[in-house]
């Protein structure tokens, strides 16, 4: 496990502000307690805004009333519909809000499909709030009156930075909830007790669709404030043999020179922190991350004896991919990814080798057509340095990167390769017909523009076709 970093403040506000809610939350509520229920805010909202952290997930539960009489009150305030497994959530158009009431899950077969669900209008909030997975979680508050619900002393967990089940019985009702476990540890850098670990330990995750777990890793990895504690959970409950690719970096040896943090693990772990540091909040943050976790995963086959795992970036590719399929991951992002994996130490090879520019030209075609950018490539050899021990990784010094950037832009204004200077046109207009060989052809010009830097179109037409003309006047 990676040397521990201190853990982030948390300290409670004194009641969770929900001043910035819709207003028509609170009418609702108002109309359901003259229909002689109960409306509360319920779940992670409670316990986000505890930590005086803004929610974007608004879950209301209504007690006291039957599924007509929600139905009714709420379709005074738009068009209802049902939503969820078998219904069991109402949604308002035009309210970014879910509802529903009161329930029982009862499994009858094997897998989170495997569920009926019993509407129980009557029970009170405690045994409700039973089937919640965690305690943080198991929190509600009155609107209208102010009163925060906490049977299950979620406020002094969170308070503790503590993770523990709500109920024992409930939890082992969706294997998710191992993989909840680790991304809400990461998240809110919580320890989860031995009671979590034990549950876990003993959920299948292979009951899951591979979408649900793809969305809970993804999670994991863009909301973790320290990713490396989620990972460790997953290994210490062994939930990470559910990801052989994962799995298989546990005791790869790596060369303390550059390495003293230990195995190919430790090293992932804390370039995942590292990456977690580096995120912008925007759609370069997905790839980043995954990226990141994925980096090394062709060390197990390339590392020799002697502590060297030449070849390794181009090896990670197709257990990178593998990984990101079963996962069900979207294309884009396994392309995004292996194109980074592959390519994740050139950073560094092309300070340490000198490259001109033209080998920056053709990494940043390489990448765009891949979806991803030579500023994204740099991020994850950042991660990548500064995820070791080294005394420049403790200093957070990463040279190379720099200079590779400062580099990059001399040699590519803006990071982008430039826009094509020959298309089709030109070459029909020389007698080419339209058909593979002139897809074949503009490719080849797309390589002498990259090599060369022109950007007229005859000269580098004759280049591809096999002339030798003189460089076209600046």
């Amino acid at each position: 496990m990676p040397p521990d970093r201190p853990r982030h403040d948390t300290r409670l506000l004194a009641e969770p502000d929900f001043r910035d809610v819709d207003p028509r939350l609170l009418a609702i509520a108002r109309t359901v307690r003259a229909a002689g229920g109960r409306a509360l805010f319920v779940g992670g909202q409670v316990r986000d805004r505890l930590l005086g952290r803004s929610s974007t997930d608004v879950d209301m539960e209504v007690f006291g009333l039957g599924l007509e009489e929600v139905e009714t009150v709420l379709g005074s305030y738009g068009r209802t519909r049902k939503v969820g497994r078998s219904f069991g959530v109402i949604r308002v158009d035009g309210l970014d809000a879910d509802f529903s009431l009161p329930r029982r899950d009862n499994k009858t077969g094997r897998g989170h499909r495997g569920f009926s669900i019993d509407i129980a209008p009557d029970l009170d909030f405690t045994a409700a709030a039973r089937r919640r997975d965690f305690r943080v979680n198991s929190m509600g508050f009155d609107p209208l009156t102010g009163e925060v619900l906490d049977p299950h002393d979620g406020r002094a967990d969170l308070a503790a930075g503590r993770l523990r089940a709500t109920d024992r019985a409930h939890f082992a009702e969706d294997p998710l909830r191992g993989l909840r476990a680790a991304q809400f540890a990461a998240r809110f850098e919580l320890e989860p007790d031995g009671e979590l670990v034990a549950l876990a330990a003993r959920l299948d995750l292979g009951e899951l669709a591979a979408e649900r777990v793809y969305a809970e890793l993804r999670k994991l990895l863009l909301l973790g404030v320290r990713p490396a504690i989620g990972f460790a959970f997953l290994r210490t409950t062994g939930l990470v043999r559910f990801f052989p690719e994962v799995e298989a970096l546990i005791g790869v040896p790596q060369d303390p020179r550059w390495h003293p943090e230990g195995d190919v693990w430790n090293h992932t772990l804390m370039a995942l922190d590292r990456a977690a540091d580096l995120r912008r909040g925007d759609a370069g943050d997905e790839p980043l991350m995954f990226a990141v976790l994925c980096h090394d995963f062709g060390k197990p086959a390339a590392t020799t004896e002697a502590l060297r795992s030449p070849g390794h970036d181009r090896e990670g590719v197709e257990p990178a991919q593998r990984f990101l399929r079963r996962l069900r991951a979207p294309g884009r992002l396994t392309e995004q990814v292996c194109a980074l994996v592959r390519d994740h130490l050139a950073p560094a090879r092309f300070v340490r080798d000198g490259a001109g520019p033209s080998a920056y030209r053709r990494l940043a075609r390489r990448l765009d057509a891949a979806g991803a950018d030579l500023e994204l490539l740099a991020r994850v050899a950042t991660a990548d340095h500064l995820g070791r021990t080294t005394r420049a990784a403790r200093e957070g010094r990463f040279r190379e990167g720099s200079t590779f950037l400062e580099r990059a832009r001399a040699a590519l204004p803006g990071l982008a390769p430039a826009a094509p200077a020959v298309l089709g046109r030109h070459l029909i207009a020389r007698g080419f017909e339209p058909g593979p060989q002139l897809g074949r052809l503009l490719a080849a010009c797309r390589k002498v523009q990259d090599e060369t830097g022109w950007s007229d179109p005859d000269s580098i037409i004759d280049r591809a076709l096999g002339g030798t003309p003189e460089p076209p006047d600046p």
